[in-house]
């Protein structure tokens, strides 16, 4: 051991000039990731409001989490993972999907086309402000209504946004629409660095139609593309609690309809002081989040990554 820990210094002093370059990323990368996430952890074993002292509890609040927290075992928990199950993959076959279309487009047009599917993810707290929270308007004016009711489908206009039983379906909706955002541009510089001629050489050997090709030859040729792209759908789906509260402009969905565990986090933290079992939660959530980027790596990672 004592070998080992003489060597590991020797290689610092003797990569000491690579380090100082790298220093002021590994000090900022400690300070707002590595003790953050530290402190979240052992705050997870504690009751703590913000303001008095931390009293140790031990694994209490992990314990109520899974037996006696009724909100987020039958909220908090199915939602986050029928919204994850949904617009992760589904956002991620789509941002390919299109990534796909528009790299078949002319060069002198494909720019349009990106800015246009880019655009709602720049613009994405404006427009749940103004385009969706008009569309699903619960009056008469409101689009969707306006266009069922002068079909003659509804007789009297929905409330949309307040009612339990759609609110759901709409974010994932609305996060749909907003997923083109990095990802999807990491797709389409990818597509442009697969060599052409695997296309060929991939029709002398058999494959005969442009799924095939898409499925062996330009998947496999921008691996590191579609994995950093899937890192940041999971990031962006497992955070993506802002949502419901934009569209309905309330801290906590009716009948918590719309409430994932990163509102969950939000109700503790922000509303009930209660800091402890918040970042028992938060430790959950980065635990899932975690195995969901191993099974990216497992996907899209080099055999060395997995």
């Amino acid at each position: 051991m004592r070998l080992k820990w003489n060597r590991f210094w020797r290689e610092i002093r003797r990569d000491s000039f690579c380090y100082l370059f790298l220093a002021p990323f590994l000090i900022c990368f400690t300070a707002f990731i590595v003790i953050p996430v530290i402190m979240a952890a052992t705050l997870g074993f504690t009751s703590y409001d913000g303001f008095g002292s931390l009293r140790f509890i031990g694994f209490d609040n992990y314990i109520m989490l899974f037996t006696q927290d009724v909100v987020f075992l039958t909220k908090a928990l199915p939602n986050t993972f029928m919204f994850a199950l949904i617009v992760g993959p589904g956002g991620y076959a789509l941002a390919f999907l299109f990534a796909w279309l528009i790299h078949q487009l002319p060069i002198r047009i494909r720019d349009y086309y990106t800015l246009a599917f880019y655009a709602p993810s720049m613009a994405g707290g404006v427009a749940l402000s103004v385009v969706w929270i008009a569309a699903f308007s619960g009056d008469r004016v409101g689009y969707l209504n306006n266009f069922l009711l002068t079909m003659g489908w509804i007789d009297n206009p929905i409330i949309w946004l307040q009612n339990p039983k759609y609110l759901l379906n709409i974010m994932i909706i609305v996060s749909l629409w907003i997923s083109f955002s990095v990802g999807f541009l990491a797709m389409l510089a990818g597509l442009q660095t697969v060599n052409r001629e695997l296309y060929e050489a991939g029709r002398i050997d058999g494959i005969s139609n442009r799924l095939q090709e898409v499925f062996y030859i330009t998947v496999p040729s921008m691996k590191p593309q579609m994995l950093f792209s899937a890192v940041m759908t999971i990031v962006t789906t497992l955070k993506a609690g802002a949502i419901s509260t934009q569209l309905t402009g309330l801290p906590i969905t009716p009948q918590y309809s719309g409430h994932l565990i990163i509102n969950h986090i939000d109700d503790y933290a922000f509303i009930r002081f209660e800091l402890g079992y918040a970042s028992s939660v938060s430790v959950m959530l980065l635990i899932v989040s975690y195995f969901a980027m191993r099974f990216a790596y497992r996907l899209f990672g080099s055999k060395e990554e997995a």
